[in-house]
């Protein structure tokens, strides 16, 4: 489904509801049962071949509008410093794997309603043919939903969800990024809701930026800050979180106010309906296995402000 007219235009929401219960699928991880960084790595799925390597990419105007109707002749991508022949091209809604990491440790009393309701506008971009699951975490990750293509059974956990205990946040990326690995849509993505301040994790955020690098899986974070941060962990989050979504290609936002999530929510997902996918057959065909840098330039169209484009920053080459 195509989600723009031709030529050049600004997208608006798109609505769709969603509301059957089924009995959810809970899962607690503690900490000692979770499994090293190195096997999940070697479970990881990227979305890259001795053919092709796949880059999303979001355009925006400089009033942070999302941007379509753009063609191929409008991006340039950079490999190592080599221009690379784009031999796929696509603008179009395709169905996505979503999971949502959801904070419910203590610090977040006064901010899980708002957070449900950003949840609930989120899901309202939703398509049919789109899954999601639901991580929540306090102490300890939880995998309280499995993939589900009904948003409702997602709604209905997080309505019992209470505000209590620390905040496991790097786990619980783990621990979205491992089930994703039963994503069925090629296109996959986290939405993180949380105030940043992880002080119960058992893996370091060296182990998780290492891994969220070799993922292809774009992660948008919200962090929640009221200016008001008391501990070395509050006073980190917004870097956390900013540094987890620039590696993979996402966005992170920062706000001040609650009553900010559930617009800064349906925008993540209308970004999400709202990307280009380039392609390219890396001019280095070396299976090294090293990680490659690359950029991608925008051909400034006539007519338009000066444009802005996001996009994973590079990926690791295939070592067979």
């Amino acid at each position: 489904m195509r989600v723009f007219a031709s030529g050049f235009a600004f997208v608006g929401l798109l609505l769709l509801a969603s509301s059957l219960y089924a009995q959810p699928v809970r899962t607690t991880v503690s900490p000692e049962r979770l499994p090293s960084v190195p096997e999940l790595d070697r479970q990881s799925n990227i979305r890259i071949d001795t053919q092709l390597v796949l880059i999303p990419v979001t355009v925006t105007d400089p009033m942070n509008r999302f941007v379509t109707g753009l063609e191929s002749e409008h991006f340039r991508v950079v490999e190592a410093d080599k221009e690379q022949d784009i031999i796929h091209f696509a603008s179009e809604d395709s169905p996505l794997s979503v999971g949502l990491v959801f904070d419910s440790s203590g610090s977040m009393n006064n901010k899980l309603q708002k957070s449900r309701e950003a949840a609930a506008q989120f899901f309202k971009t939703a398509n049919p043919e789109d899954e999601f699951f639901l991580v929540q975490f306090n102490d300890r990750p939880t995998l309280s939903q499995a993939f589900t293509h009904e948003t409702g059974d997602i709604q209905s956990r997080l309505t019992f969800a209470q505000a209590k205990g620390r905040t496991a946040l790097l786990d619980a990326i783990y621990l979205a990024l491992s089930e994703m690995k039963k994503a069925k849509n090629p296109r996959k993505a986290l939405l993180v809701i949380s105030d940043g301040a992880d002080n119960s994790s058992r893996y370091t955020t060296t182990e998780i930026r290492n891994l969220v690098k070799e993922a292809d899986v774009q992660i948008y974070t919200v962090g929640i800050f009221d200016g008001y941060s008391s501990t070395a962990e509050e006073m980190r989050g917004p870097g956390l979180l900013n540094e987890i979504s620039q590696q993979t290609g996402g966005r992170s936002y920062t706000i001040n106010s609650v009553n900010e999530l559930p617009d800064v929510a349906a925008k993540i997902g209308i970004q999400l309906r709202n990307q280009y996918v380039i392609g390219y057959a890396p001019s280095n065909a070396s299976r090294d296995g090293k990680y490659r840098k690359v950029k991608v330039e925008l051909v400034q169209p006539r007519g338009l402000p000066k444009l802005k484009a996001y996009w994973r920053p590079g990926y690791y080459a295939p070592t067979q």
